[in-house]
């Protein structure tokens, strides 16, 4: 009987790279096709430019425009103005699917109440980066696939996806508790905006920043709250779905579970309660000057043009110049963007209920090409 030929052992195959988003288009267009851009107050954009440059100048692009802007008159409406049109190219963003139009949100930084320990009213943790969770840059591997990057825990010699909210709520994550704070409804409000201020018993006021996530995507309360049939598209506000929350008390959790999302946090100090938080772009953010944006479609630290309308008032437009310098997990798409309004209870009012259709053009310097 012939002997069976010996098989060639199998070679590890490599596997293949997840395909990266569809692009967005970008139009050549001329200043005077942006809806109010002379009427736009650009003094007001100023400073938050000023940040991105600070970031940006050292790029091929970036560092002539960024060196003149430190001779530009920062009070001067006029200077500013033949700034942008001398040393930069309006494009307008065209979505994948061809269109030109997408939904613009708002965001703002929440005051919560807490404590370094719990105790009475003290009872819902905020958590920094789990001491077991390990983090895996998917961009060095794969280029095309840069800032991506998987967050997981090591069971045995595997990576393991990270637990979800649903597990994270019910069995906690002992030793990680950074601080505690008496309202579990802002707790799971403070994530969605990234960063917020806890006003301690002693007086003292920390700012909690974004500091990771445990890796899963974010899913929409509000949408979740739609799709169940409980709220109206035009309800499901932060207003609208923290009445439902007060109105079902029992499936407050269920609720939350909906979004397996989990945000960590750091603690910073807050010498200035002028300044706003940090975003993506390691600058701090300026209100009602500063977006979040999806950094897979738009250049992170760029001026972007918003044509939009003001929550509530579809005929009073914002027409404005923005710099996108934050990102979220939310905020997904070409003509996508998560408007920064700043601190207190009225940013809070205009970012709940900002939930508006908009155009948007990205301002790219003249030598980028």
């Amino acid at each position: 009987m012939p002997a069976t030929p010996t098989q060639p052992p199998a070679q590890p195959t490599v596997p293949a790279a997840p395909t990266p988003p569809a692009k967005a288009e970008f139009i050549p267009a001329r200043f005077a096709d942006l809806p109010g851009w002379e009427r736009d107050d650009l003094r007001a954009a100023w400073p938050a430019f000023m940040l991105s440059c600070s970031k940006l100048a050292n790029g091929a692009d970036w560092k002539e425009p960024c060196a003149i802007a430190k001779t530009v008159d920062a009070n001067s409406q006029a200077a500013i103005r033949l700034f942008f049109e001398s040393f930069f190219d309006p494009h307008q963003v065209v979505a994948p699917d061809g269109s030109n139009s997408g939904l613009i949100t708002g965001y703002y930084e929440p005051l919560l109440r807490g404590s370094r320990k719990k105790g009475g009213p003290y009872q819902t943790p905020l958590y920094k980066v789990p001491d077991d969770m390990v983090i895996i840059d998917i961009g060095s591997v794969y280029p095309e696939l840069a800032n991506k990057r998987v967050r997981g825990r090591l069971k045995g010699k595997r990576v393991v996806p990270y637990p979800a909210r649903e597990e994270i709520s019910r069995s906690g994550l002992p030793g990680n508790e950074l601080i505690w704070v008496d309202d579990a409804v802002e707790a799971f409000f403070l994530e969605v905006q990234g960063s917020g201020r806890v006003q301690l018993p002693d007086g003292e006021t920390v700012r909690v920043a974004y500091a990771d996530q445990n890796g899963r995507p974010y899913q929409s309360i509000g949408k979740w709250l739609v799709q169940k049939g409980e709220l109206t598209t035009e309800q499901a506000t932060a207003q609208g779905i923290k009445a439902w929350i007060d109105g079902h008390p029992t499936r407050q959790q269920e609720l939350f579970n909906a979004n397996p999302s989990y945000v960590f946090f750091k603690e910073e100090k807050l010498p200035d309660p002028k300044v706003g938080p940090k975003g993506t772009l390691n600058v701090p953010l300026t209100p009602q000057r500063s977006v979040a944006i999806d950094r897979s479609q738009l250049p992170l630290g760029a001026p972007v043009y918003l044509n939009t309308t003001l929550p509530g008032d579809d005929e009073l437009p914002l027409q404005r110049l923005m710099l996108a310098q934050d990102t979220g997990g939310a905020i997904k798409g070409a003509i996508r963007l998560d408007l920064f309004f700043g601190f207190g209870s009225e940013a809070a009012d205009f970012a709940g209920r900002m939930k508006q259709r908009g155009n948007i053009w990205v301002l790219l310097p003249k030598l980028a090409r």
